[in-house]
């Protein structure tokens, strides 16, 4: 498989010969990164969904935020959340009332819809053949993920400008 196919590898499976077994093991992560977020961002699709949106979805699960917060803890600009809370918003996954306390403020809050797509996304990710259920320890696995985005991210941090 030459440079650059990584892409080709989510749609094609069967043909990935067996110099995978040779790669680096950063290639070897970032075709996996690629693969696994093709397949998930179409299953997300089917359900009316983004990943920007799941991500979205996720941190409404706990109770309603403001689009501010929202924006704040999915690491994304106030526009872009507002695209996707209106994406959300028109699927049906939330739904958006003024502030009680601040009239100026949105409150953005998960809907029962909302809370069915969240879970069959976890679900999915979690016990699928062609996403991370063909891992062998999920948990151990995320933990592992965990701890080398904390090491490249201190060390990015660590860097001298």
């Amino acid at each position: 498989m030459a440079e650059g196919d990584e892409l080709a590898v989510a749609d094609r499976p069967d043909q990935v010969g067996a110099d995978v077994a040779s790669w680096p093991t950063g290639r070897l992560l970032s075709v996996a990164a690629r693969v696994v977020e093709k397949r998930f961002e179409d299953f997300l699709a089917t359900r009316g969904l983004t990943h920007a949106g799941m991500i979205t979805l996720h941190h409404l699960a706990d109770g309603p935020r403001s689009q501010r917060e929202l924006a704040v803890l999915c690491r994304v600009t106030d526009q872009t959340m507002s695209r996707t809370i209106d994406h959300l918003d028109r699927g049906g996954h939330v739904v958006r009332s003024q502030d009680t306390k601040d009239r100026r403020r949105t409150s953005v809050k998960i809907t029962p819809a909302g809370r069915r797509a969240l879970a069959a996304a976890r679900r999915e990710e979690r016990e699928s053949d062609t996403l991370l259920g063909a891992v062998d320890d999920y948990d151990h696995f995320r933990h592992q993920l965990i701890a080398l985005i904390a090491a490249a991210t201190s060390t990015e941090d660590q860097r001298p400008q």
